[in-house]
């Protein structure tokens, strides 16, 4: 694992964490974008994979693979025993009860679906549920799709000039009515960080269940479910240094076993015939077919490495490059910065007076710097804030000061282009 000494840092480092040093366990970061070393700043939308989750797939591959849970030799056995284990360490990294409240999924919007037409099959026209416009489209075509089969009505939190979340109006759409509340722990456009203690806590007070849309709060603080009280929790692994392909349901137990199953077909039955077919207890009745069984054991590693590193120091060092290149990049004549000035995650979303959001971005990538640009998935709050698009940054640990540094300095060759 990371070594997290070193004998040379960064003034602006402290004496724990070094991210020169966890820069190292990603073999991609060591690769040259047209000519120039890569500096990659769109984590929200992917991470880079440390060696460890690279070779762990491998060896799952190389010297343990064949199909779970089924079968009676070697191999099914000792490649089940590694999807289980993934199973139990994501339920240790949240705070799961149990790890029968771990569902793996293809990734959060797979999670998302399942909940709106699993769960949703329990609503009835003019059941509301709540969302916000803070939401990843994820999080909002399922419940529109819901609500177009049985009539469901859809309220929407609105966010203040800043992409603040309105916690009063949040309270004043809650009713007797209100039956689901989906909500963003982090907002993936604006690093908006919404209190979802208090959001749960009020929506259970009117007798409604909340799922909390994760992605981008997992691979950046510490995430206690329990302590949350939320009913379902989900995010992929891809966002957390781990592959793509798979994600996780987390929701409490006795909600899971009131639902029916989300897709039919082997591993999530006790016995069928063409007369009747009887279901095994969640998870199990929401992983119907083969799952992502190689990829189960590389979220797990990744889980072991963030672990490793850990999340309390990893936010620590986040926020630090958060508040350097808020500066840094406030200082730029022409730049606006999109976004609360209060708590959040490290994403900063920007416009430039002089280029539009994809120019910078293609201008940036010459450089070597990788940003994302576009509305991000999240059309509703880019009109709220009467935008098209925006160029967004974002940070994990391996980025250092160096190359918040980088982007300024690219960002110095837009305005050379544009003038």
């Amino acid at each position: 694992m990371v070594s997290l000494v070193a004998s040379q840092r960064d003034p602006r480092s402290d004496d724990h964490f070094d991210a020169e040093i966890v820069r190292k366990d990603f073999p991609i970061l060591s690769r040259r974008v047209h000519g120039r070393p890569l500096v990659y700043l769109d984590n929200a939308a992917s991470c880079q994979k440390p060696r460890c989750v690279i070779d762990a797939m491998t060896l799952a591959y190389e010297t343990a693979y064949a199909n779970v849970h089924r079968g009676v030799h070697a191999l099914s056995e000792e490649a089940t025993a590694g999807f289980e284990n993934a199973r139990r360490k994501v339920a240790t990294f949240i705070n799961a009860e149990s790890a029968d409240e771990i569902v793996f999924v293809r990734g959060a919007t797979e999670a998302i679906n399942l909940v709106a037409s699993s769960y949703g099959r329990m609503l009835r026209a003019g059941d509301e549920v709540v969302l916000s416009y803070l939401e990843h489209h994820s999080n909002i075509v399922p419940w529109q799709m819901l609500r177009d089969a049985t009539g469901i009505v859809l309220k929407v939190v609105p966010v203040d000039d800043d992409g603040g979340f309105l916690f009063d109006e949040y309270e004043r759409l809650l009713s007797d009515r209100t039956k689901v509340v989906a909500i963003t722990h982090v907002s993936n456009a604006l690093g908006t960080v919404t209190r979802i203690g208090g959001i749960v806590e009020r929506a259970h007070a009117h007798g409604a269940v909340v799922l909390v849309d994760g992605c981008q709060a997992v691979p950046h603080m510490v995430v206690d479910v329990q302590s949350l009280n939320a009913d379902f929790y989900v995010f992929s692994s891809h966002k957390l240094y781990g592959p793509t392909g798979i994600g996780v349901l987390y929701g409490k137990k006795d909600i899971l076993q009131s639902m029916p199953p989300y897709q039919g077909g082997g591993e999530m039955i006790h016995a069928v015939s063409f007369e009747r077919t009887t279901y095994k207890d969640s998870p199990h009745r929401f992983e119907a077919g083969t799952p992502a069984i190689v990829e189960a054991v590389g979220l797990g590693t990744a889980i072991d490495y963030v672990r490793s590193i850990g999340l309390g120091d990893i936010n620590a060092h986040e926020k630090r490059l958060l508040d350097y290149a808020t500066e840094r990049l406030g200082a730029i004549p022409g730049l606006r910065i999109f976004g609360p000035a209060g708590e959040k995650a490290a994403i900063i979303s920007f416009t430039m007076d002089f280029a539009h959001p994809h120019d910078v971005a293609t201008i940036l990538d010459r450089t070597g710097v990788a940003i994302r640009a576009g509305h991000h998935c999240a059309q509703p709050l880019m009109n709220r804030l009467g935008l098209s698009a925006t160029a967004r940054a974002s940070f994990a640990a391996y980025n250092s000061f160096a190359d918040v540094d980088a982007l300024v300095d690219g960002i110095g060759m837009v305005r050379e282009v544009f003038g």
